[in-house]
This record gives structure tokens, C-alpha cells and sequence, in this order.
């Protein structure tokens, strides 16, 4: 699985002008399935977004994971994440996985970061989104399992 994690002051995803998910200071999570993935990766994936230190403690240093802070977490499935654009300039999808799965393992990823303790909140899974967000220093991380 893959991820794009961005720490954030707000953040909001619309589907027809509707605000369906928000955060305030926390994370921001761009979560794409891939051909392959397991609930295994979902799972780990989770636990790494949740212990990962991003924050800045009384110090400044970035020592605080989202748990350590009280923030919480906007998740929202991208599938664009998996493009391929090796070759060319119009980017390829085939290495992100099936629908079913995709949506399968972008649910229990949203369900296993909020058994670590952070509260979620989340995108619509396939729908048209808009997404806002106010990037905070701006901190924005890739991660793959």
C-alpha cells in the first residue's frame, strides 16, 4: 500500500458541494491500494501512519506522532497514487488494485488507524472529491509497505 501523508492545520474532502469528512490539526492520509496488497500491509501501514513522529515537541523537533499531539486524521482513498510514468507522458494504473480490493483495504486501513487511537475521519471511496487543506510547515511524507 501506498501513502501520502501530509501534516495539517485543516483539512476537508467535499463530494457535491457536501463537506462529507474533516480534520483539524492532524494528518491528511492519501491511501492507495495496490495490485497484490493484503490486509497485512492495511494493518502495517496504519500502524506506522499512527506512531509516526511529524509533530514538533516543546524542543521544535519533529518527535510526536498524531496520537502524541491529540490530532486526529482525514483519510482519502487516491488511487492516482499508483500511477506509472515511466514511459511517456500519460500515466498508467494498472499497478493499483482491483476496485473491490481497493475499496476493501482502504476501509480496513481507515478502521486499523482508528483502533491505534486516531480518530478518523474519511473521503468516499471512488466518488468525484474535492479536497482542501491547509499543509502545515509544510510537512508531506511517502510511505510504502
Amino acid at each position: 500500500m501506498r501513502a501520502l501523508i501530509q501534516r495539517v492545520s485543516e483539512a476537508q474532502v467535499r463530494v457535491e458541494g457536501q463537506v462529507i469528512g474533516q480534520t483539524g490539526a492532524g494528518l491528511l492520509v492519501l491511501v492507495c491500494a495496490m495490485r497484490g496488497d493484503e490486509d497485512a500491509q492495511a494493518q502495517a501501514l496504519a500502524a506506522k501512519v499512527a506512531k509516526l513522529r511529524v509533530f514538533r515537541d516543546q524542543a521544535g523537533k519533529m518527535n510526536l506522532s498524531v496520537s502524541d499531539v491529540g490530532g486526529s486524521a482525514l483519510v482519502v482513498s487516491q488511487f492516482t497514487l499508483a500511477a506509472d510514468t515511466t514511459r511517456g507522458t500519460r500515466p498508467g494504473y494498472s499497478g493499483a488494485a482491483a476496485p473491490e480490493d481497493g475499496r476493501r483495504l482502504y476501509e480496513l486501513f481507515a478502521e486499523a488507524l482508528a483502533a491505534e487511537g486516531v480518530p478518523v475521519e474519511t473521503g468516499e471511496f471512488g466518488a468525484d472529491m474535492q479536497v482542501s487543506l491547509v499543509n502545515d510547515g509544510p510537512v508531506t511524507i511517502w510511505l510504502e509497505v
